[in-house]
């Protein structure tokens, strides 16, 4: 059986826990992703006469494997692994293995590592067969690893990873995923980290590009040329430096240019101009103004900006304060809008990055169209994340709603707008880029209508103010409401009977009947699909057609929002049917039962049963044990009742007065000491009784749990011995149909309910609010208030 995705990740992550006691998590992520990588390229390349990278004899992870136990393991791991490695294929900087600071000394560090390595020994992480193009799950996995070491290493140390949603939207902003690239097509990060920005770049070509990239700290530069190797970018140029002050790109004594440039740079660097004069910089780069000498900023976007060639576009990360700061930034910033570089700013939520808290923004650059630029397209996608932990993440919804907004240039009210150049160089607002300026993303306040709280009635404003519904919906704004006075309404039927009351109507209905049919239209285009989808397929290729596709249908149903839609299933992707399909692309269309063997403490294995990750046991049984499982719910529903019972009867006449209270304990010895004890008391009756009545019930309950997992076993038999006559057929049919579709079926009714609930909602909260008026409650208080001092007086209180 193939190892699932989910589970690969969590496996590689558990690695960590053999080491997280001895350092911190940015000293212990490099030698978890070291042996990832021996692991790696030793599957892939090891004896290929033509490979990208060397592996020389007696540096492979087999080698690596044979000196578990050893006594010197961390020095043999540094003189017959690494150093032949770093030697043969120009790497370097890797950790030392043999580091009793951080891995212990003596049997605590050969114990160590040999626990490290062991997690990489299992037989389902065999990477001989990884595809890079467009499936490499390696990658993936050592994506996952570095976003839990950023998270991890904290605010000073998580700078070396750009979070992938953030890189991904970047790759699309320049539009390289619709350019026409070839190997001659060259994008470069000049604050290039990890490499995780730049590869995704390389994801979104359409063919093969050359990269490059410049990163200062040597750690880290290591981590990228791994990370180049992993995602099949092994000819990746990657190399160490200060880019301001010694930049390594360059043809002749000037800087190289490139198609695209990305950058997620560090922050307001206060030190940025070390080791250079900006005031005569070799490489020109400051003509449009010298940044201030504690704000880098602008240093490396006039780096970035002097790296493109004359039709290159760009987009780096930018912390918002380069919008609307004054001084030597606003004279940069007024140089680089009139000529046009800007082509757009996408503002981001606050604590999306490792290294920082405070809200960045997106800055797409672009010379192809400087010389006719005419405004600049501004997004304000501050509010559009999930929580994470202690970070906000973006969700897919929220990726492609950018994605899409910004390439189609879509102007939607309070999210996005192409501001002219005009009006930012209009004196008010005198070339400040500041979002806010320009996009009013403020939600509208509830305004209470004091006329409406003196004289009662629902104002029409508030009622208009849900046009979309009433547009879709028109004779349900006449059945709830009438007219009151000019201005006002008041609601036709009951508060209570508002829901029912619109889910009654044929408008309503045919609007349900509507967003049925877009996805049932939906599911007839994708069930082919599904069906095709075999052994060796892409899983991202499939949920990127699929999804892309239920955005589109959904853009036409009225009352919903498409992006919602297409996050059920992206979430839906992310939970399960990831999982699935990447078994399927390993296997074929085989459901197999597998035994759950756990040890106990002593090492002892114990049987916990079985399961099927693609084809789970309810699924099965739904479909072809229906009727035993019915008759397993009956005995279960009676079980509840006697137990029910029994709780009633002890608590009837527990206590300590109660016949059940004099026991000890309330359990079967008990009882029948008790009762035979009484069994000669006439005046016991009663108390014989009741403890009669619970032996009868305690029976009852008795009888129906054996009979219960009697029934149980022999359903759990009937299913497991089910599993190997299944079909391909019927296994498609029990995945595609009875898991992944019903799934998304009850996703897009759960919509629906949405659209009900908010309508009334709101209509009841309005109807709450203008209930009562001011002078019905002043009567009210009055009257309440002559009731107290009437009773006051009876009371005799002095008034």
């Amino acid at each position: 059986m193939a190892l699932k995705k989910s589970e690969l990740y969590s496996s590689l992550w558990q690695s960590c826990d053999v080491l997280r006691g001895g350092m911190d998590a940015s000293q212990y992520k490099d030698y978890v992703l070291v042996i990832l990588f021996i692991k790696y390229i030793s599957d892939k390349y090891a004896g290929q006469p033509f490979a990208p990278i060397t592996i020389p004899e007696g540096a492979s992870f087999r080698d690596l494997v044979a000196l578990k136990g050893n006594p010197h393991i961390g020095e043999l791991i540094n003189k017959q692994i690494i150093a032949p490695l770093e030697n043969a294929n120009q790497l370097s900087d890797f950790p030392d293995f043999n580091d009793s600071g951080k891995l212990g000394s003596g049997k605590d560090m050969v114990d160590r590592l040999t626990d490290l390595i062991a997690v990489f020994e299992n037989p389902a992480m065999d990477f001989s067969s990884n595809r890079a193009e467009g499936d490499d799950l390696l990658g993936d996995a050592y994506e996952y690893l570095m976003r839990h070491f950023a998270t991890e290493s904290g605010k000073s140390k998580g700078q070396f990873y750009t979070p992938s949603e953030v890189s991904r939207i970047l790759a699309l902003l320049i539009g390289i995923n619709k350019a026409n690239t070839t190997a001659a097509t060259t994008a470069y990060d000049p604050t290039c980290g990890s490499g995780s920005l730049l590869l995704k770049v390389a994801a979104a070509a359409p063919t093969k590009i050359t990269i490059y990239g410049q990163e200062m700290d040597s750690a880290t530069v290591s981590l990228a040329r791994m990370n180049m190797i992993l995602h099949d970018n092994a000819e990746a140029e990657i190399k160490q430096g200060n880019t301001l002050a010694d930049p390594k790109f360059k043809v002749g004594d000037r800087l190289q240019t490139f198609n695209y440039v990305v950058a997620n740079q560090p922050f307001s660097v206060k030190r940025w101009s070390h080791g250079f004069d900006p005031l005569n910089d070799l490489y020109n780069r400051f003509v449009h103004g010298v940044p201030p000498d504690k704000q880098g900023d602008y240093a490396f976007l006039l780096h970035i900006i002097a790296s493109l060639n004359s039709t290159g576009q760009g987009a780096c990360i930018l912390p918002h304060g380069v919008l609307f700061r004054g001084n030597a930034e606003a004279v940069i910033r007024k140089n680089l809008v009139q000529r046009g570089y800007i082509k757009g700013i996408i503002g981001l939520p606050a604590n999306l990055f490792y290294g920082t808290g405070i809200p960045a923004c997106i800055m797409v650059l672009d010379k192809a169209e400087a010389a006719t630029r005419q405004g600049i397209f501004m997004v304000d996608a501050s509010k559009g994340f999930m929580k994470d932990g202690n970070k906000n993440r973006l969700r897919e919804q929220d990726i492609h709603k950018i994605v899409d907004v910004f390439t189609r240039q879509l102007e939607i009210p309070k999210y996005s707008r192409l501001v002219p150049l005009d009006e930012i160089a209009d004196p008010k607002n005198d070339y400040n880029l500041n979002l806010p300026r320009y996009i009013d993303s403020t939600e509208a306040e509830d305004i209470q209508d004091i006329d409406g709280h003196l004289r009662g009635g629902i104002p029409d404003r508030d009622i208009d103010a849900l046009l979309d519904y009433w547009r879709v919906m028109p004779t349900v704004r006449a059945m709830a409401f009438q007219p009151l006075r000019a201005g006002y309404s008041s609601l036709r039927i009951p508060a209570s009977e508002l829901k029912s009351a619109i889910l009654g109507q044929p408008e309503f209905t045919a609007f349900n009947e509507q967003v049925v049919e877009i996805f049932t239209a939906w599911t007839q285009r994708t069930r082919p699909e599904l069906d095709s989808f075999t052994k060796s397929g892409h899983p991202k290729a499939l949920i990127a057609s699929i999804s892309e596709d239920l955005l589109t249908a959904f853009r036409s149903a009225p009352l919903l929002d498409a992006y919602d839609v297409y996050q059920h299933l992206m979430d839906f992707w992310a939970a399960t049917m990831q999982d699935d399909c990447y078994l399927i692309a390993a296997d074929g269309w085989i459901a197999t039962p597998a035994r759950i063997i756990e040890k106990d403490k002593k090492g002892r294995e114990k049987d916990k049963g079985w399961a099927c990750d693609l084809v789970p046991k309810p699924l099965l049984v739904a479909r072809y044990f229906a009727k035993e499982q019915s008759s397993l719910d009956a005995k279960q529903a009676e079980l509840e009742a006697a137990s029910a019972a029994i709780a009633e009867l002890e608590e009837e006449h527990g206590g300590e007065e109660g016949f059940l209270g004099s026991l000890d304990k309330i359990a079967k010895a008990e009882v029948n000491a008790r009762l035979k004890e009484i069994k000669s008391e006439k005046d016991a009756k009663d108390e014989a009784s009741v403890l009669q009545q619970w032996l009868k019930l305690n029976a009852e309950e008795s009888e129906l749990k054996k009979a219960i997992r009697d029934a149980d076993a022999a359903l759990d038999q009937l299913a497991y011995e089910k599993y190997p006559k299944l079909t391909e057929d019927e296994i498609r049919t029990l995945v595609i149909e009875d898991k992944w579709l019903a799934t998304l079926t009850t996703a897009i009714q759960g919509e629906l309910d949405r659209v009900s609930q908010t309508l009334t909602g709101r209509i009841r909260i309005l109807a709450e609010r203008y209930a009562t008026p001011l002078p019905n409650l002043t009567d009210e208080v009055a009257a309440l208030a002559a009731k107290v001092d009437g009773h006051l007086k009876k009371m005799g209180a002095a008034l």
